[in-house]
């Protein structure tokens, strides 16, 4: 597997040995919480944050242009620009430009939130519109190039609300590797037809997240690969990569990010981008996270405030925000960890605050947020409720899906109201 110059290996949470090695199924003590780790002196803060010349923008004019006369952009586009602290060279990457998204500024809010600054950063924009695609872009080129090396690989799987499921479909299909989503019955339907239309074999399995994730052992008779967040060590290290987009795109770090939280795996990717910054030097102080979950599935903010450093399993989940519907966490620990080590906080919403919220963004600011991204404003109002804010921050909303994932959830929310 071809790797880049900087990184270093696999580490162990648990050990804290380091395994050289980019194949996870090399390392001897396996299981879940390895890290890929970097030589972090070899590392340029200031060219890893440079602006991206024309060809490297990704979703943009310069990039469809250089497309249409022939010239296909240059490797490095998207989230791939920042490869000397990603696993894979940018030129070996199984990618469709993911990253790159806007940081769109929200006067309106700001003045609702009494803070200086605010800011929505629209994951909504990636390919299969979510902000997984991050990760699921990395953890796809890693199996790519194992499957390369004479690996037998296929197929990959994961267990997923839905938009998990969808990235792999679409990424695996990009390698030409088969894939298997298992997705509980009230996984959003937008999600399960684009599964299949990226060419994605589906399981739907009665229930919910739980269900879905104990089906995969029990009703798939083959080896497989398991791309579940956290089992690969890919995809919290690809969603990283958005701290670093917020940082040259603001030219320091914001003071609060404010991130939607289910399994923990996204909030876990920000916080190791902003440490590895840290450790670069190139921010002066780490941005406060906080963790939004809904009230009915709510094990992440619980551990937080009771002090615990694990989640315990949330016992009746249940929420409209089946992105967030995570009640056992496999990323409980790093997040808890990423709240706590930022100075940030946990908050819980209601699903109607949630789905308020996102209706919210999408009359007064254009942008349109699915039931898991309205977690994020309706988070960070009860973080403002709650005094967390001095008045003078700048605050990022992470909306982590697009609308059109939801919208039936959201016209419905508006029925109920009477509209």
């Amino acid at each position: 597997m071809e790797t880049t110059e900087t990184f270093r290996g696999l580490e162990s949470r648990a050990s804290g040995r380091v395994h050289e090695t980019a194949d996870p199924h090399e390392v001897p003590d396996g299981g879940r919480y390895l890290d890929p780790t970097y030589d972090y002196d070899a590392v340029d803060a200031d060219a890893l944050l440079a602006p991206p010349s024309a060809g490297e923008r990704g979703n943009t004019a310069a990039t469809a242009s250089a497309g249409a006369t022939g010239s296909p952009p240059t490797p490095g586009r998207g989230q791939w620009r920042f490869d000397a602290l990603l696993p894979f060279p940018a030129d070996a990457a199984i990618s469709a430009g993911e990253g790159a998204t806007p940081l769109v500024p929200t006067e309106r809010l700001a003045d609702e939130l009494d803070v200086a600054a605010v800011y929505v950063k629209d994951e909504a924009r990636n390919p299969t519109g979510t902000v997984l695609d991050r990760g699921l872009s990395v953890a796809v080129t890693a199996v790519a190039g194992a499957a390369a090396a004479g690996r037998d690989v296929e197929p990959l799987v994961c267990a997923s609300p839905g938009n998990a499921g969808q990235s792999m479909a679409a990424y695996a299909g990009r390698a030409d590797l088969r894939s298997y989503a298992f997705v509980p019955s009230r996984c959003a339907f937008s999600n399960k037809a684009m599964t299949n239309v990226h060419g994605g074999e589906m399981r739907v399995v009665g229930g919910r997240y739980p269900e879905a994730a104990a089906a995969v052992d029990e009703q798939l008779a083959t080896d497989y690969t398991s791309l579940d967040e956290f089992t690969t060590p890919y995809r919290h290290d690809g969603i990283k990569t958005l701290a670093f987009e917020l940082v040259a795109d603001l030219g320091e770090a914001p003071d609060v990010v404010v991130v939607p939280t289910g399994s923990g795996e996204v909030l876990a990717g920000v916080y190791k981008g902003f440490t590895e910054l840290d450790r670069l030097g190139a921010i002066a102080e780490m941005p406060r996270l906080v963790a939004a979950q809904p009230e009915g599935c709510a094990p992440i903010a619980a551990a937080v405030e009771r002090g615990l450093d694990e989640p315990e399993p949330w016992s009746t989940p249940d929420t409209i925000c089946g992105e967030l519907e995570i009640p056992d966490p496999a990323g409980g620990v790093p997040a808890v960890e990423a709240v706590r080590e930022s100075g940030g906080t946990a908050v819980t919403a209601t699903d109607d605050a949630i789905l308020a919220s996102a209706v919210a963004v999408a009359q007064n600011e254009v942008l349109e947020m699915g039931t898991a991204g309205g977690a994020a404003p309706a988070g960070a109002w009860t973080a403002a409720e709650e005094g967390f804010f001095d008045g003078d921050e700048t605050v990022v909303l992470l909306n982590t899906e697009a609308g059109l994932k939801t919208p039936d959830v959201l016209r419905s929310h508006l029925m109920g109201k009477g509209i």
